[in-house]
């Protein structure tokens, strides 16, 4: 399944919630630097859907707010 994301980095407060079917918002407290906002991104999603981070790939949007990412449900 794909899921569309909004990322708000660099936030006082961290928060992930839906904003509609398969579109999300995150605010992370970690910068949009060496890639950690979206590594907690990912452990957000795969909180938020109960399974392993290896599970939730970034397809698009790597270098901004607004990303695609693949979430594998288990079978």
């Amino acid at each position: 399944m794909y899921i569309k994301i909004k990322v708000f980095p660099d936030q006082k407060k961290e928060d992930f919630t839906v904003a509609g079917e398969n579109r999300f918002e995150a605010r992370v407290r970690v910068p949009a630097e060496r890639n950690l906002a979206n590594t907690r991104v990912i452990e957000l999603v795969a909180e938020h859907f109960g399974i392993s981070t290896k599970q939730v790939r970034i397809i698009s949007g790597h270098h901004h707010p607004s990303k695609i990412l693949s979430v594998e449900s288990e079978a």
